[in-house]
Formats: structure tokens, sequence, C-alpha cells
């Protein structure tokens, strides 16, 4: 009877552990995205002048002229043309929990053609890791479809990239033919990859 207690009482405890850290995890995130302006301590990262095109001013959060982008957690980096409105790049990022771990997310990154191969998708890119760094979150994590030859190569080898251990290719949850990999690159709050709380992929603080 004192041994079937004791376990009980283990067992008691650990489910107290994995929920106070996964409420560290989610605390860590909403704090996140209550940050009015994340890119405010990083100045030097609000201009943009490399390769020729110049970029000076961002875009942070812009709801109201994005109806359709109605989820709350939604963070977008808008590049536009120095001294000009035309928006010349974008990305879609959300600070989120994905299998037990804090995590930014990001869920697109656009460039109008004028624009491309002068460096700014890199840069936005930096933006967002130093952003995860910033706010603690172990990783920035992205999906790319495995036909776009050039994105793939884009993250992989000049960004570093990771294939995740979430992504189809090794967690075996699909078959040969999945069209997407899902990457990621972890921050120096990222622990060796292993998980802690909720092993359940995919799930979020809300």
């Amino acid at each position: 009877m004192g041994r079937k207690s004791s376990r009980a009482k283990e067992k008691k405890q650990k489910r107290l552990e994995e929920r106070a850290a996964m409420d560290a995890i989610c605390a860590k995130v909403e704090s996140a995205n209550k940050l009015e302006d994340p890119l405010a301590p990083f100045p030097a990262f609000r201009k943009y002048d490399r390769n020729g095109y110049e970029q000076s001013e961002w875009g942070w959060k812009d709801r109201e002229k994005r109806e359709e982008m109605t989820d709350e957690r939604a963070w977008y980096l808008v590049a536009r043309d120095g001294g000009g409105k035309q928006p010349a790049a974008f990305s879609h990022f959300r600070f989120d929990v994905d299998c037990g771990e804090e995590v930014l997310y990001c869920y697109e990154v656009q460039l109008e053609a004028r624009v491309r191969r002068k460096g700014l998708g890199k840069f936005l890119m930096q933006i967002l890791q130093l952003l995860a760094n910033s706010t603690q979150m172990k990783k920035v994590m992205l999906t790319v479809f495995k036909h776009n030859s050039g994105a793939y190569q884009f993250f992989r080898e000049a960004l570093q990239f990771d294939i995740d251990e979430s992504s189809p290719s090794l967690s075996g949850c699909c078959t040969d033919d999945c069209s997407y990999e899902i990457l990621s690159r972890r921050t120096k709050f990222g622990e060796h990859p292993h998980r802690h709380g909720s092993p359940h992929c995919g799930g979020c603080c809300h």
C-alpha cells in the first residue's frame, strides 16, 4: 500500500511539474505577443541599405490595413522603399508553442521581384532570428515546399536551417511523397533537440 501511495505521489508531482513548465512557456509566448514593438531595442535594423537597394520603413502588426488577417497572434514585418509608401517585402510570423516549445514561426516571406537577390530576404530572416533571441524563444520555424528548390536551398544553405524533428521526413507521419518540410534554426535559448512538457505537436496556448 505504501509503495502504491508513493507512486501516486510521484505521478502527481510529475504532472504538476509538467504543468508548471508549460505554464512558463505559455507565459513567455504571451509576454512576447504583448510587446508594442519588438524591434524597438534594435534601431540599427530599421534601415536596410545594401547592394544598391535602400529600405527605411518597417510596419508592425498592421492589422487595421489587413482585416483579412484576423488571428490575434499575427505579426507583420513590412519593408517599404526608402522615402516611399510602396511595400517591397513582408514577413508574417507568430510567437507560439509548437511541440511543447516556445517558438517564432515564420508563416510567410514575400519579396517583390525588383528587390530580390539584394540580400533583403536574408535580412528579414536575420531580424526574425534576432527577435526570437530577444524574446527567449527556443527556435525559428518555417514550412517550405520541396518543389521550391530555390527557397529550400536558401533556408538550408544560406541561413543554416535544419530539418526539424517534427517534419514529416523525420517524424514518419507522412509518406515519401509529402510535399513539404518543416525547417528550424535554434536560438541561443534553444537546448539540444529533445522534448519537454507536452509531446503533442502543434499544441499552443490561447
